[in-house]
């Protein structure tokens, strides 16, 4: 089993950080070096492996800016374990709440996920196979003439089930075609396996035990740092005598009936402990942790009382895990050392140096992020793949309508966006958001009843729709 994860050149992940997100050289950069020193560390002498640790990164930055952005599009890029949570969820040991700890079993779950799904990919045509032949041997059985005989007296099963006590659990329903049932032939499998893949077969049905995927009839809470716990109690009651397999006939169509059983056989092919030991791996030495909103725990505790008086509990609490501490899972324990943690906040209000002492030496990359101007705002909305330009044009040709935007009309959107970020509140790109609704608004409701094919938007209609709107203070307040 590789590693799975990418090898890009630091020039290469600022390259396709670029394709997404505007500017923030700085920034960028600063991910990206991270990232490539996570492939470095692998090939350096094991003696020394194990001393270098991961430079911890905090962005600083207004809202809007892209620090989310970055985080999500690295996630993508790194293949390995990530894991974004917001620093404001969690609470200090002892208040009601999550504790700190429950990122770390969360990212190894990330994981597991991760690397049972490249397993899935490697043995996927081979499950494709013996799905395709018990999906044949299905049909067969289903089209076979149905002989009548006498049903005998229900008897004891000998096998499929389990004493529990005083009592026998069956393990289970009887497959179809089990004993009695009469052999298939390599050449009728041969047959259906040709059909199946012209489509010829797609308007059957067959008769499948799927298993039931409903809520459980008793639910389990787990208290305020007993996550754990709450996991390995459901775990082990699934684990019981009429609780573990069950499953429900149902009758399904061929193409419903294959990715069922592709997923089936999948699951029997993968070693899942293989699997968990190399998540576990895999987290320890290429996982990362993005830590948004880092800023909402950065007020010093004073009085000891109040709304906010878990924030410094939370970063006592933080700072073990960002040093290195083993966090115990269901897995198995987890070495936090080399796990690379990426914090993010606004620090509108609170400093960098509110934080702990202790907690900002464990993050000793900072970079600031810059606001974003009419520039900016340009570019944003005409330069990245994912544009929101693109994303209107793609939504309303869905309708039959062409939508253009003009050059001057991008100029008057990002000057009316930046406007409105220096009268209200600065929510940098997220701004042209609220701006781009409120001028596609008509043609969004419209769209579909229109007669004409194309709809050109340009300086004109921006200024029309949004100018009356941002004249009136009142009204730019709630709507812009």
């Amino acid at each position: 089993m590789s590693d799975g994860v990418r090898t890009f050149t630091p020039r290469e992940i600022v390259g396709e950080l670029d394709r997404y997100i505007v500017g923030q050289q700085k920034a960028k950069r600063a991910v990206a070096v991270a990232l490539r020193n996570r492939w470095r560390r692998q090939q350096v002498d094991p003696d020394l492996r194990d001393e270098i640790a991961p430079k911890n990164i905090i962005m600083i930055g207004p809202t809007g800016v892209g620090k989310t952005e970055i985080a999500r599009r690295l996630a993508k890029l790194a293949n390995a374990p990530f894991i974004k949570v917001e620093a404001s969820k969690f609470t200090e040991v002892g208040y009601v709440g999550r504790d700190v700890e429950s990122m770390i079993r969360d990212l190894v779950e990330i994981g597991i996920q991760l690397v049972r799904q490249e397993e899935v990919e490697r043995v996927k045509v081979r499950a494709e196979e013996l799905a395709e032949t018990r999906l044949c041997e299905l049909i067969a059985r289903a089209r076979a003439p149905q002989t009548t005989h006498v049903t005998p007296p229900p008897a004891r099963p000998q096998s499929g089930g389990q004493m529990f006590g005083p009592f026998f659990v069956p393990g289970g329903t009887a497959q179809p075609g089990g004993v009695g049932a009469p052999p298939i032939s390599e050449s009728d499998v041969e047959k259906l396996r040709a059909q199946l893949r012209a489509g010829e077969l797609d308007d059957e049905e067959v008769e499948l035990d799927v298993a039931e995927t409903g809520s459980p009839f008793m639910q389990i809470f787990g208290a305020h740092g007993m996550e754990e716990m709450e996991v390995n109690l459901r775990d082990m009651l699934s684990q019981l005598p009429g609780f573990k397999g069950k499953t429900k006939r149902r009758k399904l169509k061929v193409p419903e009936a294959r990715e069922i059983l592709k997923a089936q056989e999948a699951e029997k092919l993968v070693d899942m402990d293989r699997v968990n030991r190399e998540a576990l791996k895999r987290t320890e030495q290429s996982g990362i942790v993005f830590l948004d909103e880092i800023d909402k725990v950065a007020g010093r505790q004073t009085a000891g009382s109040g709304p906010d008086v878990s924030r410094e509990g939370v970063q006592r609490d933080l700072l073990p895990i960002v040093e290195g501490s083993t966090i115990s899972t269901k897995y198995g324990p987890v070495k936090t050392d080399h796990i690379l943690f990426i914090a993010a906040g606004a620090f509108h209000v609170a400093e960098v140096s509110d934080l702990i002492p202790e907690l900002q030496g464990r993050f000793p990359i900072r970079v600031e992020l810059t606001p974003l101007e009419k520039a900016d705002l340009i570019r944003i909305l005409t330069e990245p793949k994912n544009s929101l330009t693109r994303q209107y044009q793609a939504l309303l040709a869905t309708e039959g309508l062409k939508v253009e935007f003009t050059a001057d009309s991008i100029d008057a959107i990002a000057d009316y966006a930046a406007e409105a970020n220096r009268r209200a509140e600065n929510i940098g790109a997220r701004r042209l958001h609220t701006i781009l609704e409120a001028l596609l608004e008509e043609v969004s409701f419209s769209a579909p009843e229109m007669s004409e094919d194309r709809f050109v938007i340009d300086a004109n209609v921006v200024r029309a729709t949004l100018q009356p709107i941002l004249a009136d203070t009142d009204l730019a307040k709630y709507i812009l």
